[in-house]
């Protein structure tokens, strides 16, 4: 296949994807083709949708690769869409990124960083699907352990999760909020598949219902109980990993 080929192929491959694309599942696609070419052909397109000429770029997130509009253009996008954003109160991103820079993690542990019950806002982020069930810790009751799902990737605009910052880096931001730091992640953009606007992308983050932890980055550095998941958990959901997982208990 000649290298023009290769590029239009790949092209229409990544653009008709509903989820964000991988190197490898496009090798599968297409037979005689190195991982190696297929990554390069990749960095071309990237190179070439960077150009001001174009309305789209292509992101690699959730561990793929998929075409994004530009959010320099979110403002109009929004009005001919006309939906509301993702919607997230500050106690949800702060639960939120507890999960993800702690998981796997049970809810009990989640409380203990936070101070206040959190079973309202787990509940939220399963129905919105952010995070799902790995696995259940081994101990005494066998709690379910939580972690931060594929969508949440693509949502936050997350390549992977060592994509967020780390806890030293958050600490040297002057008046740094962890859920600010999740926040800064937090596309403008609109997801195309099959020629087709998708599903807008954009989060709005409310200050509603502040939550009562005021120092929960000293919490979370100070919170070491480890989690070890088993593999006992029926599945249902999706998890960054690979790995399964199962909806929580109702």
């Amino acid at each position: 296949m000649e290298r023009t080929e290769l590029k239009s192929l790949i092209e229409a491959l990544i653009f008709a994807s509903d989820s964000p694309l991988t190197a490898d599942k496009i090798r599968q696609i297409i037979e005689h083709v190195t991982r190696k070419e297929i990554v390069d052909v990749i960095s071309e397109l990237q190179n070439d949708y960077s150009q001001p000429t174009h309305g789209l770029q292509l992101t690699e997130v959730a561990n793929g690769y998929q075409f994004r509009t530009k959010p320099e253009f979110s403002s109009w996008l929004k009005k001919f869409k006309k939906t509301k954003p993702f919607r997230l109160t500050q106690p949800t991103l702060e639960t939120l990124a507890i999960i993800a820079y702690k998981q796997p993690i049970t809810r009990l542990e989640i409380e203990k960083i936070r101070g206040v019950d959190t079973g309202g806002v787990i509940k939220a982020l399963l129905e919105k699907k952010l995070i799902c069930i790995v696995g259940r810790k081994n101990v005494p009751g066998k709690p379910f352990l939580l972690g931060t799902t594929k969508a949440f990737l693509e949502i936050f605009s997350l390549e992977n999760l060592s994509s967020l910052p780390s806890i030293k880096e958050i600490e040297d931001l002057d008046n740094a909020q962890l859920p600010t730091i999740l926040s800064d992640h937090m596309t403008q953009n609109v997801v195309l598949t099959d020629g087709e606007l998708a599903a807008d992308s954009d989060v709005e983050l409310s200050t509603e219902g502040q939550g009562p932890s005021e120092n929960i980055l000293s919490a979370m550095e100070d919170d070491s109980d480890g989690a070890t998941p088993v593999a006992d958990t029926p599945s249902h959901g999706e998890h960054p990993n690979g790995k399964d997982s199962t909806e929580a208990e109702r």
